[in-house]
């Protein structure tokens, strides 16, 4: 009969040993999980961090290059263009050192859109010395492709089925991509203009 309750107080504490294993582990687990999930917050911090000193980059890049592509550049006197020029020579190259990426998780479908994207925007501005304003209409037409409020001209709708098909960073990054060209393409319109008129108004000197 005592060999009998011994036994059985055993079983009830083995029991309750593993029960209370059992809650540990739970205990352990749920603490993993609460870091990993801190941790994703850091990651996705990061990320976004790191994408924000990437377009700053791409920014900066390109106002020392519309400094040194300026009219104001051209309209100073040779030496101080000079010195400028090495200044501007200078900014960019410590630019080029700041080497930040952010890789993009894409599947095959949407590496195989982001190709074609990448395609048509690059055979548009391999041509736009040859036809500045068509290319522009083009490349506004794309632009209207990739936001979601009522665009002012046409969309092309080929394109934006394939840019609906990338990954959501890359169109993000199709978009700034083509609002960098449209901006470019405005800037060398305008030195353009300007150049023409002055030329114009010393054909009109000379001619008095």
């Amino acid at each position: 009969m005592a060999q009998a309750k011994i036994h059985a107080k055993t079983q009830e504490a083995a029991k309750g040993s593993r029960f209370n294993r059992t809650l540990s582990m739970a205990d352990r687990s749920g603490r993993l999980l609460e870091t990993l999930d801190q941790l994703e917050v850091r990651v996705e911090a990061l990320r976004e961090a790191a994408a924000a000193v990437e377009q700053e980059k791409e920014s900066l890049l390109e106002l020392i290059q519309s400094v040194q592509n300026s009219q104001e550049m051209r309209a100073i006197s040779d030496g101080e263009r000079e010195e400028l020029s090495l200044t501007a020579d200078r900014l960019l190259s410590r630019t080029f050192t700041v080497e930040v990426s952010v890789e993009t998780v894409r599947s095959v479908e949407q590496a195989d859109a982001l190709k074609k994207a990448t395609s048509i925007i690059d055979d548009i501005a391999a041509k736009v010395l040859d036809d500045m304003d068509g290319s522009r209409r083009q490349l506004m037409a794309l632009h209207a492709a990739c936001v979601t409020e009522e665009p002012p001209v046409p969309i092309d709708q080929k394109f934006q089925s394939i840019v609906i098909s990338c990954a959501l960073e890359d169109q993000k990054k199709i978009k700034r991509r083509l609002d960098t060209l449209i901006r470019k393409l405005d800037n060398a319109g305008k030195t353009i203009r300007i150049m023409d008129h002055q030329k114009t108004e010393t054909r009109g000197t000379n001619g008095k």
